[in-house]
């Protein structure tokens, strides 16, 4: 038995942020019933992020919302509405990432919430927060990667601002979303209490920095450099970074110089034996490194820096990964299936509870697909757009 089964969560929610939080209570067993617009449903549904379409819908879609299903319902009709209300009064959790001032409008703030169900865990995201001057512009992702200071942690010196190549901040305050809804859910179980869970991605996003601004705090406020080359972390010494090799790519993490320049057989690095030089001097030792590194292979590196218990990867693509022994063997990648037949792969959730995987067989929802059982079970009235 899953940890959540049992548990209800009504999802609002839209995009990534959201509906990565929902999607993690589903994995550990929670009933998530995405509530979704009239004839449009979640954005995501549309929203390509790529040129790859799957089953009609964009994979983003199907990749964030399978295990889940879908209520269609128009919120700007009080039948429908009250359907919504009588689901929310059975539910153990609500998730909704609109921007401040929207719920309060189609009457499910949490004040009203909280008086159909008094002990429901009202999760709220948002991209700036309720009480800043920045609540009504758009949470998107790249935008909240740009104020937060995180596209100057990336790339070389000489790069300008360069924003990750993931939605890192949509992602993140998911996980603190859920983390703070299974907090109340325990709270819940001992004291018969509701909450209000509230994050925001900008607050998210300093703190996925916490190391790098307290660094930053406590040595005088001086900007972080990168390094001219190589870069991979602003406040890291030299070897720190991924460097090309002939045919390949290696990473190497923190490393003694001189201990690199015997194993490598580099002797313009040996010089360098002062354990300060390593960070006050990288910009002259990374470009030697560099081309002696461009001299050999990464498989002839990774032979005799491993035994010598050096910290140090191949670099993979994807294609790469997926092929390797290492990833087969944690099976990540799980196969689901949609209630039209169409099947496909995904990867499943990262933890693991007694040894065991939580993976389910079940893809993502069609749009309305299960609004006839979701009445039947919950609702005591029709819908209007059943009749």
């Amino acid at each position: 038995m899953k940890p959540l089964e049992e548990y209800l969560v009504v999802d609002f929610s839209q995009f990534l942020s959201g509906p990565s939080a929902s999607l993690r209570l589903a994995d550990m067993g929670a009933r998530v019933i995405k509530i979704e617009r009239l004839g449009v449903g979640d954005i995501c549904r549309t929203l390509y992020t790529s040129n790859v379409i799957m089953n009609g819908e964009s994979s983003v879609f199907h990749a964030i919302n399978r295990n889940k299903e879908s209520f269609e319902v128009n919120l700007k009709d009080e039948q429908d509405c009250q359907m919504v209300r009588e689901l929310l009064a059975k539910a153990d959790v609500m998730i909704h990432n609109f921007r401040p001032g929207v719920m309060e409008r189609l009457g499910f703030d949490y004040g009203s919430v909280q008086e159909i169900n008094p002990e429901i865990i009202y999760a709220e995201l948002s991209g700036y927060g309720a009480e800043v001057d920045g609540k009504g512009k758009p949470g998107q992702d790249l935008l909240l990667q740009s104020v937060t200071g995180l596209t100057w942690l990336s790339g070389n010196a000489d790069s300008g601002p360069v924003a990750m190549g993931l939605s890192i901040v949509d992602m993140l305050a998911g996980s603190h979303l859920a983390q703070g809804i299974l907090a109340c859910l325990f709270r819940k179980i001992t004291s018969k209490v509701g909450a209000l869970v509230q994050v925001s991605m900008i607050e998210s996003a300093y703190d996925f920095q916490f190391e790098t601004i307290t660094t930053f705090m406590n040595e005088g406020e001086i900007l972080p450099e990168r390094t001219a080359k190589n870069n991979a972390n602003a406040y890291l010494g030299a070897p720190y970074g991924i460097y090309k090799t002939e045919g390949g790519y290696i990473a190497l993490a923190m490393g003694s110089i001189p201990v690199l320049a015997d194993l490598l057989g580099c002797d313009e690095l040996k010089k360098y034996t002062d354990p300060a030089e390593a960070f006050d001097k990288r910009d002259e030792i990374k470009p030697i490194l560099a081309d002696h590194l461009l001299t050999g292979t990464t498989e002839k590196w990774l032979a005799i820096l491993e035994p010598a218990d050096i910290w140090c990867a191949d670099v993979l693509n994807w294609k790469q990964l997926i092929d390797h022994e290492g990833f087969k063997a944690l099976n990540m990648i799980q196969e689901v299936k949609m209630n039209d037949g169409y099947q496909y792969q995904t990867t499943r959730c990262p933890i693991r509870i007694d040894g065991e995987l939580l993976t389910s067989a079940k893809g993502s929802p069609k749009l309305g697909q299960d609004n006839e059982q979701i009445i039947r079970q919950f609702i005591n009235v029709k819908s209007s757009i059943h009749e």
